[in-house]
């Protein structure tokens, strides 16, 4: 199973964290089965940003952007080539790191 490795973020994942996941689970289920709890406002459905992450290694081994996915991705904060909303991007055979951008664009945000 390919390796994800996610940079330290302040608040979701201080010291960043290494973890595996199988082939075709996207990045946003396994940092959540990883309990790495990053946004989701939408549940997953690509009607939102807040799963917004950078891909720094392994960006042309996901399964290509989605139209859907590309309009969200413009309203995204920190929005950078290689980013991608996690929830749409599907862990290939390849090993990635990514980093989750400091901020997101929540306006609902709960637990704050």
């Amino acid at each position: 199973m390919p390796l994800i490795k996610v940079l330290p973020h302040p608040e979701i994942c201080p010291a960043g964290a290494e973890l595996r996941a199988a082939p075709g689970t996207s990045i946003c289920e396994a940092l959540l089965d990883n309990g790495i709890a990053i946004e989701h406002a939408c549940d997953m459905s690509c009607a939102c940003t807040t799963c917004h992450v950078v891909v720094r290694q392994g960006f042309d081994s996901l399964n290509e952007l989605e139209e859907d996915e590309e309009d969200l991705l413009d309203k995204a904060w920190g929005l950078e080539p290689q980013s991608r909303l996690s929830c749409q991007a599907l862990v290939a055979q390849q090993d990635l790191t990514v980093e989750i951008p400091r901020y997101t664009i929540n306006h609902a945000r709960e637990n704050h």
